[in-house]
């Protein structure tokens, strides 16, 4: 019993901070969508298939943010200081260079990209400008993700939180200035949304590197990298290319479901990125909690505490998915609401609505999915996770989706039945796969 309170007392101080921040982080995007719904829907609808294409992207610099989550805090568990500072090392080095080459690809190819995507003549400007600015900036974002991802794992969660606090009065500022032309400056309507987003990235990278040296990581000796710790970056490969597998296959599947939803319609394009950022806020704590839940995993298998690892993944999912749910439900209870304050599309409305109710039910397995995806990888069992997804996301959510959605005609309704499916089928199977404790064995640390 004392140990299991010990286990929530450390949960509690890495989830709250963990919430904190990816609320704001949340908000960020929501700012982005309610500022410029005061715009038009159609803008709306554009910066929300640009955005599915720059977070596929993003996936790239997860291979090594991932890797550098599970090492850190398996070597921190371990109290392996030397091979935490060359994981740190190596992951900036690899994604500052990654970063700049996708930069370059998004600032160059944003028309063909936007075209291959199916974006309509009426959305394409609002798209190409926003695209060239927040994609000519990626590595802004390449960076402070591994820097993120490196506090927390050290237990310093709180940094990235109030980094994300600072971003967020940056943007917020920035978008009213900028889309409306406010305090003197032009209005730029897209133009000026991606503008202060991509500024405010900016300044959280130069933050959290100048907290990375204060706070964890003092220096980066160059004794530690000679020769080059080739074995490292084997490590951070083995972790993080088959579990940015499965969120590459997951958003690679979102930016499918996207393609067959603007085949619905420009107003079917906008209910879902109004109802994405709506939904968002129900599965926050699930988020948290599976974030701070894993790295807490992580030092246990690295402190050899496998039933300790056990019993804090059975606390994680119980409170995960309970809170999930009633949260969904508050939101399904209050939709007209929510969407008359976005919009005054009556057909929006009604489509918005319905998803939220259908989202309820879709929300007991999404918490699961994310709880065992990020606490599995901790854990050391990277490839089951990347498995299940890619058999379950596209031929459940994208097989299904485009079934129930364009050749029954179920529209943009009968596609979130079939992520209804996929999540709860995908939660059914990573429940057994955690009770098996097949995962045990798979740790770095021998």
């Amino acid at each position: 019993m004392i140990q299991q309170e010990n286990l929530k007392k450390r949960l509690a101080r890495l989830a709250a901070p963990i919430f904190m921040e990816t609320l704001l982080i949340m908000m960020l995007g929501a700012v982005d969508t309610v500022m410029l719904s005061r715009h038009s829907d159609n803008s709306v609808a554009a910066v929300g298939v640009v955005n599915q294409i720059i977070m596929l992207t993003f996936l790239v610099f997860e291979v090594i943010n991932l890797g550098t989550s599970v090492l850190c805090s398996q070597y921190i568990g371990a109290r392996l200081h030397k091979q935490v500072v060359q994981v740190v090392g190596v992951s900036l080095l690899v994604n500052f260079a990654v970063g700049v080459g996708i930069s370059m690809l998004l600032f160059g190819c944003a028309e063909p990209i936007l075209r291959l995507m199916g974006l309509g003549p009426e959305l394409m400007q609002d798209g190409m400008d926003y695209m060239r600015i927040v994609g000519a900036f990626a590595f802004f974002q390449a960076l402070s993700l591994t820097l993120s991802a490196s506090l927390r794992s050290a237990n310093k969660a709180v940094y990235p939180m109030l980094v994300t606090v600072v971003v967020n009065v940056l943007n917020i500022i920035g978008n009213y200035s900028l889309i409306f032309g406010r305090f003197g400056f032009p209005e730029l309507g897209v133009e000026g949304a991606a503008i202060s987003t991509a500024f405010s990235r900016g300044v959280s990278m130069v933050i959290l590197f100048v907290i990375l040296f204060r706070k964890h990581i003092h220096r980066f000796p160059p004794a530690y990298f000679r020769p080059f710790p080739w074995v490292e970056l084997k490590n951070l490969m083995k972790v993080g290319l088959p579990s940015a597998g499965e969120q590459l296959s997951y958003s690679s599947s979102q930016v499918v479901i996207t393609y067959f939803i603007n085949m619905l319609g420009v107003e079917a394009l906008a209910t879902r990125t109004y109802c994405v950022n709506i939904i968002m806020f129900a599965y926050l704590f699930s988020i948290s909690m599976a974030q701070g839940g894993a790295i807490c995993i992580g030092h246990l298998i690295g402190e050899k505490k496998p039933r300790a690892a056990f019993l804090m993944g059975k606390y994680v999912m119980k409170k995960s998915v309970m809170i999930t749910v009633i949260l969904s439900c508050i939101l399904a209870l209050f939709g007209h609401v929510i969407f008359g304050w976005l919009t005054s599309n009556a057909e929006i409305i009604k489509m918005g609505v319905t998803i939220l109710v259908i989202d309820i039910v879709l929300e007991i397995g999404r918490p699961v999915n994310i709880f065992a995806t990020n606490a599995l990888r901790a854990a050391g069992d990277v490839n089951y996770p990347f498995y299940v997804g890619l058999v379950v996301m596209w031929s459940v959510a994208v097989g299904l989706g485009y079934l129930f959605g364009i050749p029954l005609g179920w529209g943009i309704c009968g596609m979130w039945v079939a992520f209804l499916l996929d999540e709860n089928i995908r939660g059914a199977i990573f429940v057994r796969r955690w009770y098996s404790m097949k995962w045990a064995s798979k740790s770095f640390i021998r």
